[in-house]
């Protein structure tokens, strides 16, 4: 399994555990679906809860949501009233990426430069619609991804929108 993280703050984002296309490639859309779920219930495929760990009435409190925020702890970020202030914080952290892929990988500047502002032109187009989530630590110098739902098959699926040149993987 791989766990992508921001370069910047270290937060886990997300892993390979879901539908993964990379668009451009400058970024990844990662496809979730809404989940109910106890709160701090880990469930894993093939589990089987033991006779031992049987309800004893206690209340219990549902939280819903996005499996890729849910699972990776990914915080609502409401920093960005309108267009102006999220274009504002993306000039800023495009700058920072140029700068870690000089150090990093100087080959994929121009990859990102070309292709990102054709990607963020059309995403922008939509900005009314999108959601915004840091990572754990809530830090808004590193990655804020992107949410928005698309109608997939006559469902609405949530796809999430991380940078590409923004992560690194980590192999578990």
């Amino acid at each position: 399994m791989k766990i992508y993280k921001d370069i910047i703050t270290g937060d886990e984002m997300f892993s390979d555990t879901y539908k993964i296309k990379l668009v451009d490639e400058v970024m990844y859309e990662v496809y979730g679906k809404l989940i109910q779920r106890k709160q701090g219930d880990v469930q894993i495929d093939g589990a089987n809860p033991s006779a031992e760990e049987a309800d004893e009435g206690t209340e219990t409190t549902v939280e819903s949501g996005v499996d890729i925020v849910l699972n990776h702890r990914l915080t609502e970020c409401f920093a960005f009233g309108d267009k102006k202030s999220y274009t504002l914080y993306l000039k800023d952290y495009m700058k920072k990426l140029v700068e870690k892929l000089q150090e990093r990988d100087p080959e994929q500047v121009d990859v990102f430069k070309n292709n990102i502002n054709k990607y963020m032109k059309d995403v922008l187009g939509r900005f009314k619609d999108l959601q915004f989530f840091t990572g754990e630590s809530m830090d808004v110098d590193g990655m804020v991804a992107m949410v928005e739902y698309r109608d997939i098959d006559g469902d609405s699926v949530p796809v999430c929108m991380f940078f590409k040149h923004g992560l690194e993987e980590e192999k578990f």
